[in-house]
């Protein structure tokens, strides 16, 4: 997967913990997006329950997509108290057997013989970098996996986990609502050691939320809407993708037009100081 800016389509919420599309209504929505160019699917095991990758995997065979064709992206770790796993609580598991138990799984329930890229999906106070390392060797070796990565790791943990194993990725939480990887370092490091930045959330609160920040936003929003002759979606993701981390945006919609809104995003260049208008009217303050 070619480290350059991209819209990748978060699967999330397409079963059972959100819209619960058929399997038709999922085959179709693989094809629209792979025919505009979203070509890039995030999965992780933990979704719907441990349901939505299954799902997924008949509609893509149900749809005209070849394998080749497209990228899957999935995340391995989290232990969740639900119907389908006898875990008394919430915790994870990045054991050797594990990790590559849970890889396997992935690629039964998505009828693939390989991921793109897989992610640890949550740092674990109890991961052993050498257990990690050896079971994603095992998968790479195998030709199970080709990227490795982690998700929602600061830069201390994926150096904890790099001096093992390279690190290919970190999906992060990331927009303009919630940009603290941009002041903790995590950005930093991505952009010094050629991490893939992909952050989940991108929109952050704007849509979500009314209140004084919002409200600051919107009124920065009407302004470039008509100067850009884009859309509000366009223009938070366009914010993102102006940050030379090259930051990937996983959208979590199902909705087609808010898909092409967010594919436009990739046509805009955000001026310097519209850029810093917005994240002022974010902070609410100057930059220092």
């Amino acid at each position: 997967m070619e480290n350059k800016p991209r819209i990748i389509i978060g699967c999330m919420s397409w079963g059972a913990w959100g819209k619960q599309l058929s399997t038709k209504e999922q085959a179709a929505l693989i094809q629209f997006c792979t025919e505009n160019g979203n070509t890039t699917f995030d999965h992780a095991d933990i979704y719907g329950d441990y349901t939505t990758e299954a799902d997924f995997g008949k509609a893509l065979i149900e749809s005209d997509v070849q394998r080749e064709e497209i990228q899957l992206i999935s995340k391995c770790g989290i232990q969740y108290v639900g119907e389908t796993r006898n875990n008394k609580i919430g915790h994870y598991n990045y054991s050797k057997e594990y990790i590559i138990w849970s890889a396997e799984e992935s690629l039964r329930n998505l009828k693939t013989d390989y991921l793109d890229t897989f992610l640890l999906h949550r740092p674990s106070p109890l991961m052993e970098p050498n257990e990690i390392a050896e079971a994603i060797t095992h998968l790479q070796e195998s030709g199970k996996i080709i990227q490795f990565g982690v998700s929602n790791f600061t830069p201390s943990q994926v150096d904890l986990i790099s001096d093992k194993i390279e690190v290919s990725v970190n999906q992060v939480e990331f927009s303009l609502t919630q940009h603290e990887a941009m002041h903790n370092g995590v950005l930093d490091q991505m952009m010094q050691k050629n991490i893939h930045a992909m952050s989940w959330s991108p929109l952050g609160s704007y849509f979500k939320e009314v209140n004084d920040r919002t409200y600051r936003i919107t009124k920065a929003l009407d302004t470039l809407t008509e100067k850009y002759n884009q859309t509000e979606d366009a223009l938070l993701l366009s914010w993102i993708l102006k940050h030379p981390a090259n930051i990937s945006p996983v959208i979590g919609t199902t909705n087609k037009d808010r898909i092409l809104n967010a594919n436009k995003a990739l046509e805009i260049q955000l001026d310097l100081e519209d850029w810093f208008m917005l994240l002022v009217e974010s902070q609410g303050q100057p930059v220092p």
